[in-house]
């Protein structure tokens, strides 16, 4: 096959790509810094620079958009909130009028998003069934960037949506931030810990992309997220037990608040999400309980 990537030197990009190189499929990467791309991802792949390069999309079969800035690096300044969208709205976009102006598209477009669509559901546990019509920037950011993503659907192109929860990896996302303090002993949940923190294993998230492109059934809506979701309390408590640290600091809301500002709403909002379409569709976990996916990421 020949597949094209955007957001292929990004953490999870960094791991789907050798399955590809396994398969021998062709595979190309945009980047905007072609030599860091080939540094970082080898020389078997082909890079490009801009979309320009490419007049159409005619010769490619399938395309997974997984670019955007990281929505947890920096507070959510008016600057950096135009950043984060047009990081992912803008290049689903142009993807997508490509995908539309070629008469042979490609067959399956993958695109990102992530559970932060749902907002706030408190301790209630939900599947990609639940619709909703937020306000939050969070929910915003991934409601437009998926009905950008979907104006691709025809006859011709599926379209599958990858609502991402929290990928546990050590060398990149959410977990590698949090190992610091952990390690030091200074690890413990974030405000009340009564949140909860949808989570999914790196290799499952990889796997998961691959399980997609082989179903040609498959579209739509996929939550990314461990069936058996826990609260960051519960995460807390068994980061601290894995690394073998104590679990005895506390950081409370209004703390998170004033350091963060709006962007700690990602820390304290509660999101049981379920994997329902996935394991519906007959895709197996293979880590799908917490200590042993921290225990497999750190070991």
């Amino acid at each position: 096959m020949n597949i094209f990537v955007t957001g292929g030197t990004g953490f999870i990009g960094k791991a789907l790509l050798p399955h590809f190189n396994h398969a021998h499929d062709h595979v190309t990467v945009l980047s905007r810094d072609p030599n860091r791309a080939y540094q970082r991802l080898g020389h078997h792949i082909k890079v490009i620079s801009s979309l320009d390069e490419l007049t159409d999309f005619n010769d490619i079969d399938v395309i997974i958009n997984l670019a955007g800035e990281p929505i947890v690096n920096k507070r959510w300044s008016d600057k950096q909130k135009e950043i984060i969208c047009q990081s992912r709205w803008k290049i689903t976009n142009q993807l997508v009028e490509k995908i539309k102006a070629s008469s042979n598209p490609p067959h399956t477009f993958i695109s990102g998003s992530a559970v932060g669509i749902y907002g706030d559901q408190k301790a209630v546990s939900f599947d990609e069934n639940l619709e909703v019509n937020n306000t939050d920037f969070a929910h915003q950011v991934c409601r437009k960037w998926e009905e950008a993503a979907l104006a691709a659907q025809s006859e011709k192109t599926r379209v599958c949506l990858l609502r991402t929860g929290i990928v546990l990896a050590k060398q990149g996302g959410a977990l590698a931030r949090m190992l610091p303090a952990y390690q030091l002993g200074l690890g413990g949940p974030l405000g009340n810990g009564e949140q909860y923190f949808p989570w999914i294993h790196l290799n499952d998230m990889v796997k998961g992309i691959l399980f997609l492109l082989k179903h040609p059934e498959a579209s739509g809506a996929y939550n990314f997220t461990s069936p058996n979701p826990v609260t960051n309390k519960e995460f807390s408590q068994t980061l601290a037990h894995v690394l073998h640290r104590p679990h005895i600091f506390k950081t409370p809301a209004w703390l998170l608040k004033l350091g963060l500002g709006e962007s700690a709403s990602l820390l304290l909002d509660s999101q049981r999400a379920l994997p329902a379409r996935l394991q519906q569709q007959g895709f197996h976990f293979c880590y799908p309980k917490l200590e042993h996916a921290l225990k497999e990421t750190l070991g």
